[in-house]
């Protein structure tokens, strides 16, 4: 395919996520931040021995999502690889389940996922990159897009990097502006996505770095991307596509005030919506207790005495505890 159509010019994109964008997690931001314009599957691990099955595929995906027509459209499948691994299985299976939209994952800085040959690893070794990029868009119609860093150890190969993605068909590039050695420290350098803007003829995406509105208004303008995508900036606060947007149709007139009122009224609104999307699949208290906790550690740097709230929330004992802190904070 030529024309990259997943998602509109200017979208901004709820990044995959390991243990995070789970079937619930999207549909529970769909529902209450529809600002999101796309979502994705947090990485689906291609094993390299043992059956391949559908059903593993769905589940990963979600067949609530799948049997929706609109939320396919805003929900995309994320994969992590290697050369060795079963690459062709899935994406056989993709394709028959019509999938619109592909992501490989070139970017996960994990040690155990690195010394598998998957993930940054591969920005590494051209020749196993070539082998996965080449399985993949012989074996798939869709839409096929990859996430990747400026590198592994450094950046010395980037744009050798970006000109084989691009030839072997990839139709648009994630970047995160970080290799995979300086994993989340210091500073995103949004010049290598403005750089990778100008060499590559497919849209690319910004990463990295990107924590409010002004960030949002400042990335588009510096490097020009075709979209933006947010990873840890959307679990600070995951109605930031909504602030946004409200940012932009009030000529940038949002203050800290009126943006930590936002937060107090939407926290509950987050959680309670976690709360039903979690109930429906059966999750007991102590799992949805478990979860919102690993949440909490993002949410709460806005306010004065940050520490003291979060760790009131990190030592809760029961899901009702935690709810009370919760109702408490918005009073």
């Amino acid at each position: 395919m030529n024309n990259f159509d997943v998602f509109p010019k200017k979208s901004l994109l709820f990044a995959p996520m390991e243990g995070i964008t789970d079937e619930p997690y999207r549909i529970a931001l769909m529902k209450t931040f529809p600002e999101w314009d796309h979502l994705f599957t947090d990485f689906l691990r291609v094993p390299t021995v043992g059956k391949v099955t559908e059903r593993m595929i769905v589940e990963h995906y979600g067949e609530r999502i799948l049997k929706n027509p609109e939320w396919r459209k805003k929900n995309s499948f994320q994969i992590l690889t290697t050369e060795r691994a079963q690459t062709k299985d899935v994406v056989d299976i993709l394709e028959s389940l019509k999938m619109d939209h592909l992501d490989l994952n070139l970017g996960c800085p994990s040690k155990k996922v690195n010394s598998h040959f998957g993930g940054a690893y591969l920005l590494s070794n051209h020749k196993a990159l070539s082998h996965v990029l080449k399985t993949i868009r012989s074996n798939f119609t869709g839409h096929f897009s990859v996430k990747m860093r400026i590198g592994y150890r450094d950046d010395s190969n980037f744009s050798d990097t970006l000109k084989l993605i691009q030839d072997e068909g990839v139709e648009a590039i994630t970047l995160h502006a970080r290799t995979r050695d300086q994993l989340y420290k210091g500073v995103a350098d949004w010049s290598y996505i403005k750089k990778a803007v100008e060499e590559v003829k497919v849209p690319l995406i910004g990463n990295g770095d990107i924590w409010i509105a002004e960030d949002i208004e400042n990335v588009f303008k510096e490097t020009k991307c075709h979209s933006v995508m947010f990873g840890r900036s959307a679990l600070k606060t995951p109605w930031l596509a909504k602030i946004y947007k409200d940012y932009v149709e009030d000529d940038g007139n949002i203050d800290d005030t009126y943006l930590l009122y936002e937060r107090k009224k939407y926290l509950e609104l987050y959680f309670d919506a976690l709360m039903v999307e979690y109930r429906q699949i059966g999750w007991a208290d102590n799992l949805i207790l478990k979860r919102f906790k690993s949440f909490s550690r993002n949410l709460f740097d806005d306010y004065e005495d940050f520490e003291t709230i979060r760790g009131s929330f990190l030592r809760a004992e029961t899901l009702e505890q935690f709810l009370g802190h919760l109702y408490a904070l918005k009073g």
